[in-house]
C-alpha cells in the first residue's frame, strides 16, 4: 500500500498552506439488468465487442408508433430471482432494483448483518417509478370501477419504493431515499451517496437507478415529441451518437446498482475496489423543459463543479483520460455536449478519449447515469475502453475522439462521466483508479 508520500493525489494543501486530505470513497460491488445482459460480466463483454442490445419491440404492439425498437430485457423472469407472492406484488422497476441489488452486494462480499444498520443507506434513482402499476390500475378503474384498484398500487408507483423495499429485505436503517432527476437521476444518485459517505452519515450506500418505462404510453410520449430514432429497419444500427445522421435516442429499461463505502471501512474489511469517486457536480440549465443550452451551459456548469471537488483530491481538468458522455444521439445534445467538453477541458479535450455507450445499450433513463458510473468504473479496473459504435459519419461540430466502431486499451486513471436530462436537469461524477492505501 501507498502512504500519502507515494500516493499520486492524496498530498494537497488548503489555502492555509495546511495537508489536507478529504475523505475517500471507493466502489465495491456492482450490479446491473441491461439491455445486453442479465448481470455486468455478460454487459461488459458485449459494450467491449461493440453489441448492440437494442431489437423489435416484444412485450407489446408498436404498430400504432413511429418507433417500433428499443432496448429490452431479454429473458428476466423475476422467479429466477424473488419469491413468487413477492415478484407479483412488485412493480418491474422495483423488481429490477431488486435484483441488480443482490448482484452488487454479492459482488461486494460485504457481510451487512456486522455493520451498525444506521450507518447503511439506500438510494435508488428513477426517473418515472412505477408508471407500469399505475397504468395497470388506471385501465382497471376504466374497466371494473375504483373499489378494484390494487392495494398495492401506491407502494408500487412511489419513485422511492424502490430504495424503501431494499432498506427492508437487509434492514438497513441509514439515509434512504429516490433521486429525481429526469436522465440525469442515475448520476444524481451516485453523487449524492458520495456526499453522504463524505461528511460521515453513512459508512456504506446502495446506490444506483432503475427504470421499467418501456411501455406504450412513454414510448408514445418520446414519440410523438419526436425524441425518438425512428429507424424501424435496422434498431441495431439506430442510436448514432455525434454522427451527422442521428435521429433521436433509443429507449431501454433496466437497472444499475452500486455498493459505495468509505475508504477506511473497505479497507477494514479487505474489499477489492473498482474505482474511487472524486467529484460529483450538478446544475440547471433554466432554460427550456425538452431542449438542451444551445451552448451548453449547464453540462458546463456541472462538469466544472465536479472538478472542484476532485480539485482536493489533486486532480485537474489534464488528468481526465475518459468521458462516458451522455451522447444521446439527438440533435441538440452532441452537438451541445462537445462544446461544453471543450469549454472545461480546453485543449484537452483533443487528448480525451469519450465514447458514448447508449450507442449499444440506448438510454435507459433513470438508470443510465448508474450504468455508466459502473461503465466507468470498469474502464479504470480493466484498462479498456468501450466504443460508439454505429458512428460512421461524424458531425463536424463533434470533433473530438469518440471511440468510434472498437473498443480500445488505454492507461485510464481518471474518468468523467455526464448525465443530462429534461428540464435542464445536468450532473456529473468523477471516478479515479485506487492506487493505494491514502493516510
Amino acid at each position: 500500500m501507498a502512504n500519502s508520500a507515494t500516493h499520486p493525489y492524496s498530498s494537497r494543501t488548503n489555502g492555509a498552506g495546511n495537508s489536507y486530505n478529504p475523505p475517500h470513497v471507493v466502489i465495491t460491488g456492482v450490479g446491473a439488468l441491461t439491455p445486453l445482459g442479465l448481470d455486468i460480466p455478460d454487459t461488459w463483454d458485449a459494450l467491449l465487442a461493440g453489441t448492440s442490445g437494442i431489437a423489435t419491440v416484444t412485450k407489446f404492439d408498436t404498430s400504432e408508433l413511429r418507433t417500433t425498437f428499443g432496448g429490452e430485457l431479454k429473458g428476466f423472469d423475476p422467479l429466477n430471482y424473488l419469491d413468487r407472492k413477492e415478484a407479483r406484488r412488485l412493480d418491474p422497476y422495483i423488481q429490477y432494483a431488486m435484483v441488480a441489488t443482490q448482484q452488487a452486494i454479492a459482488d461486494s462480499a460485504i457481510d451487512l448483518t456486522q455493520d451498525e444498520p444506521h450507518l447503511i443507506g439506500v438510494i435508488i434513482a428513477s426517473g418515472i417509478g412505477g408508471i407500469q402499476s399505475l397504468v395497470e390500475n388506471v385501465d382497471l378503474v376504466h374497466e371494473k370501477g375504483l373499489r378494484r384498484i390494487s392495494p398495492f398500487l401506491v407502494p408500487n408507483m412511489l419513485v422511492d419504493s424502490a430504495a424503501g423495499r431494499i432498506a427492508i429485505e437487509y434492514g438497513l436503517h441509514g439515509p434512504n431515499f429516490a433521486v429525481v432527476n429526469a436522465c440525469a437521476s442515475g448520476t444524481s444518485a451516485t453523487g449524492e451517496a458520495f456526499e453522504l459517505i463524505r461528511r460521515g452519515d453513512a459508512d456504506v450506500m446502495i446506490v444506483g437507478g432503475a427504470e421499467a418505462g418501456l411501455m406504450p404510453i412513454t414510448m408514445a410520449g418520446f414519440d410523438v415529441m419526436g425524441a425518438l430514432s425512428q429507424r424501424n429497419d435496422d434498431p441495431a444500427a439506430a442510436c448514432r451518437p455525434f454522427d451527422v445522421d442521428r435521429d433521436g435516442f433509443v429507449m431501454s429499461e433496466g437497472a444499475a446498482v452500486m455498493v459505495m463505502e468509505s475508504l477506511e471501512h473497505a479497507l477494514a474489511r479487505g474489499a477489492r475496489i473498482y474505482a474511487e469517486v472524486i467529484g460529483y457536480g450538478n446544475s440547471a440549465d433554466a432554460y427550456h423543459m425538452a431542449a438542451p443550452h444551445i451552448e451548453g451551459r449547464g453540462a458546463r456548469d456541472a462538469m466544472r463543479m465536479a472538478l472542484r471537488k476532485a480539485a482536493a483530491y489533486g486532480v485537474q481538468p489534464y488528468n481526465i483520460d475518459y468521458i462516458n458522455a451522455h451522447g444521446t444521439a439527438t440533435q441538440l445534445n452532441d452537438p451541445g455536449e462537445t462544446l461544453a467538453i471543450k469549454q472545461v477541458l480546453g485543449e484537452h479535450a483533443y487528448n480525451t478519449r469519450i465514447s458514448s455507450t447508449k450507442s449499444m445499450l440506448g438510454h435507459m433513463l433513470g438508470a443510465a447515469g448508474a450504468i455508466e458510473a459502473i461503465i466507468c468504473a470498469k474502464t479504470v479496473e480493466t484498462g479498456m475502453i468501450p466504443p460508439t459504435i454505429n458512428l460512421h459519419n461524424p458531425d463536424p461540430a463533434c470533433d473530438l475522439n469518440y471511440t468510434p466502431h472498437v473498443s480500445v486499451q488505454a492507461d485510464v486513471r481518471v474518468t468523467l462521466s455526464n448525465s443530462f436530462g429534461f428540464g435542464g436537469h445536468n450532473a456529473c461524477v468523477m471516478l479515479r483508479r485506487y492506487e493505494g492505501e491514502v493516510q
